[in-house]
């Protein structure tokens, strides 16, 4: 039975990553805790691993429908890279239920900025502004819609995926339920894009996450890790193709509900 309730969990969390290109990730830690009943700090590494291994099929599925921008994905990648180990050595020194209370916290107000940011005219804009308007956002596009990586453009996504870094390191999180907002957000990008680009970042930082958690001393149950990443990636394949049926404000509405219900559920446990 527990073969099964692991199989089945891992499916969970690669449904969720083929479909929004990052829920998949915060689902996995509560599932390997409550559900399987794996210990909480074991549980980071199992979901890094797992999640790092999704994300990456999942971005080579995508990279050849040519849904991934590269410059924008290693930007936001080198420097979560650098915060996973940050995250990591904070995790360490402030306590559990703390953490968990305000990375709920967190999750409720991305659910809602993200729900907020469901028009059609957010979630496809190819062209932000013109080139030459200087009031317009730090990101901007050219007419053909490639973004135009200024300095200042750099450092706005380099600051998001550092902070996607830390947390990274400190839930076992691959950091995309950041990552895709703010791709939609800032570098206006649209939403199946952004899931794309976002699966390329998971995988990199997540890489640096799982490193970062063995140097530490934690070990990963063998059996539980490959079980749950075999369900994982049984279930992205299915999460994979029902987004390519569903248009881009569609997405962000499940990509918020999803993270508000399960971010109440954290919240609801480590109020208890």
């Amino acid at each position: 039975m527990s073969i099964i309730v692991t199989l089945f969990a891992g499916s969970l969390v690669g449904f969720s990553l083929g479909l929004t290109g990052g829920g998949g990730a915060i689902f996995a830690v509560p599932l390997l805790v409550y559900l399987i009943g794996v210990p909480a700090r074991e549980a980071v590494g199992v979901s890094l691993l797992t999640v790092g291994i999704t994300s990456f099929i999942g971005f080579l599925y995508r990279a050849k429908q040519g849904k991934v921008e590269f410059v924008t994905g290693i930007v936001f990648a080198l420097a979560g890279i650098l915060g996973a180990p940050i995250g990591s050595m904070i995790a360490d020194r402030i306590p559990e239920g703390i953490l968990i209370s305000l990375f709920a916290i967190l999750m409720i107000s991305i659910a809602f900025r993200m729900a907020w940011k469901t028009k059609p005219s957010v979630a496809n804009l190819p062209i932000l502004h013109d080139l030459d308007d200087d009031r317009g956002p730090t990101c901007k596009r050219d007419p053909e819609g490639k973004l135009r990586m200024t300095s200042p453009c750099a450092m706005l996504l380099g600051v998001v995926g550092l902070s996607a870094g830390v947390l990274t390191g400190m839930f076992g999180v691959g950091g995309g339920f950041i990552i895709v907002p703010a791709l939609v957000t800032f570098a206006g990008m649209g939403m199946q894009r952004a899931v794309g680009t976002s699966l390329l970042v998971i995988t990199l930082v997540s890489i640096s996450g799982v490193v970062s958690q063995i140097l530490g001393g934690r070990t990963l149950s063998i059996e539980t890790t490959s079980l749950f990443s075999i369900g994982s990636l049984l279930g992205l394949f299915a999460g994979t193709a029902l987004a390519t049926r569903l248009a881009g404000p569609a997405l962000q509405r499940v990509f918020a509900v999803a993270i508000l219900l399960v971010a109440c559920f954290v919240l609801y446990q480590s109020l208890r």
